[in-house]
């Protein structure tokens, strides 16, 4: 197991090399001098500018920026945003929790409904139910995050008043930050399921519009492995033998299906997490992603380069559990990976 974890990371560093070059040259091929934003045109001399450009390390050239980021990153030392004057490891980890619950909610609510909505497409193959739940996950797929949660916002919050509009909470309720998890939070709050239950009524409307992609990937794979599996010998031999429908669909079949299953799930990971920037900037959502975009605009280097790796870092990690889990749900693959 150990060898396998330190093989996987081995094989992992080529990807954060290629992570920090794009993150570094791509914000750079951006229009737009950080200095000058944050002084403005008019705001000083070009001496001033230039003192500036130096104490940033601006001045270098783009070779010495990039192995001086390089080399800083190597040791955890990611730089301080030029706007706020906080690291950006710190800045992370305070909006990191936001993110990470908002697509956790989302990847449940795929997960919950993608898998069962699969199971029956598969086990009612070429019926009006498979027609019908593939045609409405290939219709959720196709829609954009941004398209989608405004539609959402217009009927729930705007049209039916259901649901709040945007933001974490409510601004009347004043909860503690202990874990980042508002959830987690909230119920320990003195507010108690007061405040928990306004938490997650802001969740429902972010975590349908960026779980409703994976919704529609985790149930077309889920009915195409579920299909392979059912043409298997030893599932007619289950039938044969007289077990139940059920006992055949889930205690045989489903448990068979989950490698590919698992699979779609760990790489919906990166796309919750890219799909969050476009959630957080639509719901106002506290989270990296809105945080990204807002360093975007103001041409903030540090955070943007220490961002994205952080992100790669996380994607990484969660890919190392999904070989993990492949090694529980399958004694063969554990094996080979042995």
């Amino acid at each position: 197991m150990l060898r396998v974890l330190l093989n996987r990371l081995l094989t992992s560093l080529p990807t954060f090399l290629g992570v920090t070059v794009i993150a570094f040259v791509l914000i750079r091929l951006v229009p737009g001098d950080p200095v000058l934003l944050m002084i403005g045109e008019r705001g000083a001399s070009p001496e001033v500018i230039a003192e500036m450009r130096a104490n940033l390390g601006l001045d270098q050239p783009l070779i010495t920026q990039y192995f001086k980021f390089l080399g800083n990153a190597l040791t955890g030392d990611l730089g301080t945003s030029v706007i706020s004057k906080k690291t950006v490891v710190s800045e992370f980890f305070a909006r990191f929790p936001a993110t990470l619950e908002l697509a956790f909610v989302g990847l449940l609510f795929s997960v919950l409904i993608g898998i069962p909505v699969g199971l029956l497409a598969a086990a009612k193959r070429n019926s009006f139910f498979d027609y019908f739940f593939m045609g409405g996950a290939l219709v959720g797929y196709s829609m954009p995050i941004f398209w989608w949660g405004l539609i959402l916002i217009l009927v729930f919050s705007v049209g039916m008043g259901i649901t709040p509009v945007s933001g974490r909470i409510s601004v009347f309720f004043d909860v503690p930050t202990v874990t980042g998890f508002l959830l987690i939070d909230t119920w320990f709050s003195e507010d108690g399921f007061e405040a928990f239950w306004d938490a997650f009524k802001h969740l429902i409307l972010p975590s349908i519009a960026l779980g409703t992609i994976p919704l529609a990937s985790i149930a077309r794979m889920t009915r195409s492995s579920m299909l392979e599996v059912l043409r298997e010998d030893y599932i007619r031999t289950a039938k044969a033998k007289g077990l139940s429908r059920v006992r055949v669909l889930y205690g045989h079949a489903l448990r068979n299906a989950l490698v590919p299953i698992i699979t779609v799930i760990g790489l919906m990971v990166g796309t919750m997490i890219t799909g969050a920037i476009l959630t957080e900037t639509i719901f106002a959502w506290p989270g990296i992603g809105r945080w990204l975009v807002a360093s975007v605009t103001a041409r903030d280097y540090p955070v943007i380069q220490g961002g994205v790796l952080l992100i790669a870092f996380a994607i990484v990690i969660v890919n190392l559990i999904v070989d993990l889990l492949y090694m529980w749900v399958n004694p063969y693959i554990r094996d080979l990976m042995s």
